[in-house]
Parts: C-alpha cells; sequence; structure tokens
C-alpha cells in the first residue's frame, strides 16, 4: 500500500543520489523493516513542520524507528557535518539544513 505523500517529499530518483550514503552508514545485523526512503521523507517532515516525534503521521514508519535513524544520521564522524547535513546539502534542501543546525546546535 502506497502512502500519502507530503509536501517535504523528496522525489524517489532524487533519493537514489544520496541512498548509497545513507546505507554505508548501517550497521548490517538483519533484513530493514522499513523502506529507507519513507524513513528519510518522515525526518524530512519532522525538519519541515517541526512537528514532535510522536505526532508522526501513521504513512510513515514508526516514530522510535525514524528517531534512531535521524540519531544515527546527525552523529558528527568526520569533521563538523553530520551525514544527514551532507545528504541534504547534496540534495538542495536549505530550509531543513538551518533547522538541523537549530535542533542540533551546529552552526
Amino acid at each position: 500500500m502506497a502512502r500519502q505523500t507530503f509536501p517535504s517529499d523528496v522525489a524517489r530518483e532524487e533519493f537514489d543520489g544520496v541512498r548509497d550514503m545513507l546505507e554505508a552508514a548501517r550497521r548490517k545485523t538483519r533484513p530493514r523493516k522499513h523502506d529507507l526512503y519513507d524513513v528519510f521523507c518522515a525526518i524530512l517532515y519532522f525538519l519541515h513542520t517541526g512537528a514532535a516525534w510522536r505526532s508522526m503521521p501513521p504513512d510513515f514508519p514508526p516514530w522510535r524507528t525514524v528517531h534512531e535513524y535521524f540519531t544515527q544520521w546527525t552523529m558528527l564522524r568526520e569533521g563538523d557535518r553530520t551525514l544527514l547535513e551532507k545528504a541534504l546539502e547534496r540534495l538542495g534542501r536549505g530550509p531543513e539544513i538551518a533547522r538541523l543546525r537549530q535542533l542540533t546546535g551546529q552552526r
């Protein structure tokens, strides 16, 4: 069943440009339960709307799952930019980058 689309969503074709980058951050322990595209779009929704994690629309994966990916993708790795920030930059998502920096306390 297809999920509802939201204004914050990115096209699947655009997402394919950052999929490998995000996949590389995953510890390979078991098969993925949720489509990584839907998780990424849920994070975009969170950044775009400023909604609370628990009020994530039911069309997205569970909020705890989305929050866990957000936590992993916003850990500082090399330099001073997070993996999520790099992915958003590659997609040209300026407002979401600004919101991410505000949430994580980055410059």
